[in-house]
């Protein structure tokens, strides 16, 4: 918090700085998104719009999400809801041609909660040997690192990567990243040792393998629970004709088998693997982008068979633009369609008395239609359908509503 603190001091310097100097609209540079098509998903950190003042060495930038929502169960409705699910900041600076510092800073519901979701140092040494240290984004799937709201057609993201996996997960720790290019193909890599989950994922209030759960323990961002590292590695393909796809995996211990010398547990692995892919078909320009991944846990035999030791989920999106130019006196606006469908089993596996299937699982389709004045702007209207099933297979609640919201870099 006391970081957070300098960082809002520092931002509101600037401010002052602008305003009691009268700098002058020419000095406002807006760094905008590079939009070149051999960027992959793990350069999404850095490939934000961001505004720097004169020759400040400091540039700073966010975005922002408001959306109202109409949504109800089996008939039953809370009625209608507005919220802003987050607003965040990001304050860069180059140090150097060769050093660089971002941090992303995001406040969610209001101002509930404030969470760093990133904030790191790279060094680089050579475009395929790159030093990364501080708080950085896992790079399990694609999502978790290109997760910002003006980017997609949805309200809601995607519930494979925020109840499945943890969305923006980011822990304390080092890495190396790098990438080639040739002609029309792109290569990278990732590799980061960090802290990681707990025993949380076993132990909370879902009563299920949950992971999103280790993101309450802000402990983390100080020491390890287990003092063992958690490994993130992705790797990426890139082609400019074709696409791109992912493949990666995050795995380590995850409970505390041992304190002050007592041996508590024995160790118990989490391993996660997940391939993400996006392309953009010729004429038409439908764009298409999604991930999958597969959990394994290795869960105490003392449990009972609802906390799952596998679990699967993903989703796909497609968006096809239908309208694009002038558009209400925005000179490069787009409408497009577009459509989410995805599914998350929390417990894949059977039951050992009977061999029946073990429910706990969700699917979901969300038409949408959206409107983009700017790229780095959307209104958005979707509408969620959603069965999910408990632990026994009984029939499905069924889950359905309206979503309407704006979401903007800044």
């Amino acid at each position: 918090m006391r970081n957070f603190g300098s960082v809002l001091i520092a931002i509101a310097c600037l401010i002052s700085l602008e305003t009691n100097a009268q700098i002058d609209s020419t000095l406002l540079k807006r760094m905008p998104i590079d939009t070149s098509k051999n960027l992959l998903n793990m350069d999404a950190v850095y490939n934000r719009p961001f505004l720097q003042v004169g020759k400040l060495p400091v540039s700073v930038g966010g975005y922002i999400e408001a959306d109202y929502s109409y949504i109800g169960e089996d008939g039953v409705t809370d009625g209608h809801s507005f919220r802003v699910p987050r607003m965040t900041l990001f304050v860069a600076s180059s140090i150097h041609r060769k050093i660089k510092f971002l941090s992303e800073i995001e406040f969610e519901e209001g101002g509930e909660e404030v969470a760093i979701e990133f904030a790191a140092l790279d060094i680089s040494m050579h475009p395929l040997l790159n030093l990364r240290g501080g708080i950085v984004m896992n790079p399990i799937g694609a999502f978790n690192q290109n997760h910002d709201g003006p980017k997609w057609e949805f309200i809601d993201r995607p519930l494979a990567a925020v109840d499945m996996l943890p969305a923006t997960w980011s822990n304390v720790g080092f890495g190396l990243y790098g990438k080639y290019f040739l002609k029309d193909w792109a290569f990278g890599y990732e590799a980061y040792l960090t802290n990681g989950f707990d025993d949380a994922i076993i132990n909370n209030g879902e009563n299920r393998t949950f992971l999103p759960a280790s993101k309450d323990n802000k402990e983390r961002f100080e020491e390890s629970s287990n003092g063992e590292p958690l490994f993130t590695g992705k790797v990426a393909l890139r082609n400019n004709k074709i696409g791109e796809i992912g493949l990666s995996y995050m795995g380590g211990i995850y409970n505390t088998y041992e304190e002050d010398g007592l041996i508590l547990d024995e160790k118990r692995r989490l391993d996660v693997f997940a391939v993400d892919f996006n392309t953009t078909i010729p004429i038409l320009n439908t764009f298409i982008v999604g991930e999958w991944a597969w959990v394994n846990i290795d869960v105490p035999a003392t449990f009972t068979q609802q906390f799952g030791d596998k679990q699967k989920g993903g989703f796909v999106d497609l968006v096809q633009p239908v309208l694009n130019g002038n558009l209400f006196g925005f000179d490069k606006a787009t409408f497009n369609v577009a459509m989410r469908l995805e599914y998350v089993d929390w417990n894949d596996g059977t039951f050992r008395e009977t061999g029946e299937s073990i429910g706990d699982e969700i699917w979901a389709i969300v038409p949408a239609i959206s409107f983009r004045p700017t790229a780095q702007t959307v209104i958005r209207l979707n509408y969620r359908m959603m069965q999910q099933t408990d632990l026994l297979g009984n029939p499905p609640a069924k889950i359905s509503g309206i979503q309407f919201g704006v979401s903007s870099y800044f």
